[in-house]
């Protein structure tokens, strides 16, 4: 069984989180440049199938989250994929990315502060206590929640693998691909609370057996936008867009 993890093409918000705000959380789109992100993580799949030998391996069973940007990424992936190679395509909730309750579309400490001094201090409080991965911002998820939802995603997964030479994509976010990986390969909350989130339309491959284990490799990194590249989004938005790094989202 091979498991191909995508996470998402750029988006409006990964380059101004005023999009989050304008948006929502649900509904933040690609850009131009997350478009062909997402078309070139499908070519390196696709790239990889092909290289295989004897063409070991059956149908792509793609999985992707609800929100906008893991749906449009889905479509774009596609068009680089062949007809043949793709199996049934399905949207799952359990993917969708990490509640941030009263902190969702504000992504600045600072401001979070601001506005719920209490409730920030008190989350303030369980990351140091706790740690990171189990501190609930309020009225949101942790990332310990994101990992135990994934982990009923993976169920259904599995289930569906043992009697199946199919292979699996998942078009998802920064933590619950990340999730994945940790759930898939049994890492420990170290490993989690070590690793960064992959990039923008980033493809981590999860490959073998489970006599002989599975390991991942980051199949395919995606290019970068460049600062002074913003242009175009000035002139398809209307509105001053900042290059920030790729880690919401």
């Amino acid at each position: 069984m091979r498991l191909f993890l995508v996470r998402h093409g750029e988006s409006l918000g990964n380059l101004n989180e005023r999009a989050y705000r304008q948006f929502g959380d649900h509904n933040v789109p690609l850009t131009q440049w997350g478009h062909r992100q997402a078309v070139e993580a499908g070519g390196a799949i696709a790239s990889y199938l092909k290289a295989l030998p004897g063409a070991d391996f059956g149908k792509l069973q793609i999985w992707y989250s609800p929100f906008l940007r893991t749906r449009q990424s889905k479509d774009a992936l596609l068009t680089a994929l062949p007809e043949s190679v793709v199996g049934e395509i399905r949207e799952d909730y359990l993917l969708r990315e990490q509640d941030f309750g009263l902190f969702t579309e504000i992504y600045d400490h600072a401001e979070q502060k601001q506005k719920f001094p209490e409730e920030f201090e008190k989350w303030a409080r369980l990351r140091s206590n706790s740690g990171k991965f189990y501190a609930r911002p309020p009225d949101g998820e942790s990332r310990a929640d994101v990992a135990q939802r994934v982990r009923l995603f993976l169920q259904t997964v599995m289930r569906e693998a043992e009697n199946s030479s199919d292979n699996v994509v998942i078009v998802g976010h920064g933590v619950t691909n990340r999730a994945v990986e940790m759930n898939f390969l049994h890492r420990p909350v170290e490993w989690f609370e070590r690793s960064d989130n992959p990039g923008n339309a980033d493809v981590t491959l999860i490959e073998g057996t489970r006599l002989q284990g599975y390991e991942s490799i980051l199949l395919h990194q995606a290019a970068d936008r460049q600062p002074g590249q913003e242009d175009d989004l000035r002139d398809a938005y209307g509105a001053d867009v900042t290059i920030t790094p790729k880690t919401a989202g």
